[in-house]
């Protein structure tokens, strides 16, 4: 009999370290995380999850961890996270303004929230697709929401993030016809006391404010309700579809 396995990519993440929490509090579920920086995964309570350094988050690698995990037969995934995500950093911030567009910072922000989940799809659809029903999370946000934004600015994390949702809307398709076994969720965690967030929370109201725990508890409830049913879903931490 095959084991039930999550695996969460990215998962030095606040948002991804409470998902693997509460996963291995589940004694049905197995574990297998993918992250740069192991050290929060070194505590005995991980002792029987698989944890995966990766160096970087160059192609090469990811196919070098992707094999590692593929050789092993008795594992059957039925849920991915793919949690990366870059909104600011040391030199980037979100742009108020057109002037403040860069390209140095536009393409770094799309590496992270564009092209890196992709290319974990690209490299995990041949030891996903089967029989075992399998749902993968990719975390997008509302503001790549096109016909939702209401107000511009921050014009490289939107369109990084619209730019992910129209490539899970093509997988979605083309899986619809050759792993029809996969759901994609673009998943919008809402505002989270994270890193991520903490810059911009002045303006948030107290109860909008989520952590990182209650994010998690939702959103595995939110893939446990999905079915697999050929189409990508946009869905937000109360499981509500945003538009596209």
């Amino acid at each position: 009999m095959t084991n039930q396995t999550t695996l969460i990519i990215g998962a030095n993440s606040a948002i991804a370290k409470a998902l693997a929490l509460q996963v291995i509090n589940n004694n049905d579920s197995h574990l297998i995380v993918v992250t740069r920086d192991i050290s929060f995964y070194q505590h005995e309570k991980f002792s029987h999850s698989k944890i995966m350094s990766i160096k970087d988050y160059q192609e090469s690698s990811i196919k070098t961890v992707v094999q590692a995990i593929g050789e092993d037969e008795a594992i059957s995934i039925s849920q991915v996270f793919i949690c990366h995500g870059l909104l600011h950093n040391d030199v980037i911030t979100p742009e108020k303004r057109l002037q403040e567009f860069s390209a140095e910072s536009f393409t770094e922000i799309l590496t992270a929230n564009t092209i890196t989940p992709i290319l974990w799809l690209k490299n995990l659809m041949p030891i996903l697709k089967g029989k075992q029903p399998c749902k993968v999370v990719v975390f997008s946000a509302r503001v790549g929401s096109i016909s939702d934004n209401k107000i511009g600015g921050w014009y490289s994390y939107r369109a990084s993030k619209a730019a992910v949702n129209m490539l899970l809307k093509s997988v979605a398709v083309e899986f619809s016809r050759t792993a029809k076994n996969i759901k994609l969720i673009s998943f919008h965690p809402g505002t989270t006391d994270t890193p991520l967030s903490k810059p911009f929370q002045k303006n948030v109201p107290e109860n909008k404010l989520f952590t990182s725990e209650f994010v998690a508890k939702q959103l595995l409830q939110i893939v446990e309700d999905n079915e697999v049913n050929g189409e990508a879903s946009f869905l937000d931490w109360q499981g509500k579809t945003i538009p596209w």
